[in-house]
């Protein structure tokens, strides 16, 4: 059965304090951070890049979840791992050749996410890609900036996933919170990512321990 990871997403963290925000969301319970990755061109807006990752890597052991919402996610693979990325999560719609891109990012000593947008089908994961990557993200806004409103209508496709791949990470990302946690632990997700629910919270240890507590107790009943 897979368990709760919860990834906060340093988008929201505060930017001039990148390795205190890293090592206080550790304390308060993180299992992993989720670094966004943005080139610009595959959606519009431009975030870090690996010096980033690198710089922020020495300053915390939590496991570096990095999203690439990139045109060109293969070009990158070499230098996130070299910066210290743990699963590089790349979009199924930037890719004609995902089954490859899993491999190189495999050869190169990381975890293989795939993702897709709210408007995606997961016909487009299914078979194949779902079997050899290690991760599967169902965006739940639309990629490229923080602070959107959940996507409750993406919720089938988490479920779906979850019952024909039971022991796969299913990782959900956009506009999580207390209010939205249900819905998305209910679904299947275990992996949640989630920027303003936590940075902003004013115990987001507490919101952490909640978010583990939900997902661990609603993936009992796909056990």
């Amino acid at each position: 059965m897979p368990v709760a990871k919860i990834s906060p997403s340093m988008l929201s963290c505060d930017f001039a304090y990148l390795a205190v925000e890293a090592k206080r969301m550790e304390k308060n319970g993180a299992d992993w951070l989720h670094l966004d990755v943005m080139d610009g061109h595959f959606v519009p807006n431009l975030t870090w890049g690996a010096p980033i990752i690198s710089a922020i890597r020495p300053h915390t052991e939590a496991y570096f979840d990095c999203h690439m919402m990139v045109s060109n996610p293969s070009q990158w693979v070499d230098d996130i791992a070299k910066a210290g990325g743990q699963m590089y999560t790349f979009h199924i719609e930037a890719t004609k050749e995902p089954l490859a891109l899993i491999k190189q990012i495999h050869a190169a000593g990381m975890q293989a996410g795939v993702a897709i947008k709210p408007n995606t089908p997961i016909e487009s994961v299914l078979g194949e890609v779902a079997e050899n990557c290690d991760m599967i993200l169902v965006m739940t806004v639309e990629p490229g900036f923080g602070g959107q409103r959940f996507m409750a209508q993406c919720m089938p496709k988490v479920e779906a996933l979850r019952r024909k791949y039971p022991k796969l990470d299913i990782e959900v990302d956009g506009g999580l919170s207390l209010e939205t946690i249900d819905a998305s632990a209910d679904a299947g997700a275990n992996v949640i990512v989630a920027g303003t629910g936590i940075f902003k919270a004013e115990k987001p240890d507490e919101v952490i321990a909640t978010f583990k507590e939900k997902v661990n107790k609603a993936q009992e009943k796909f056990a």
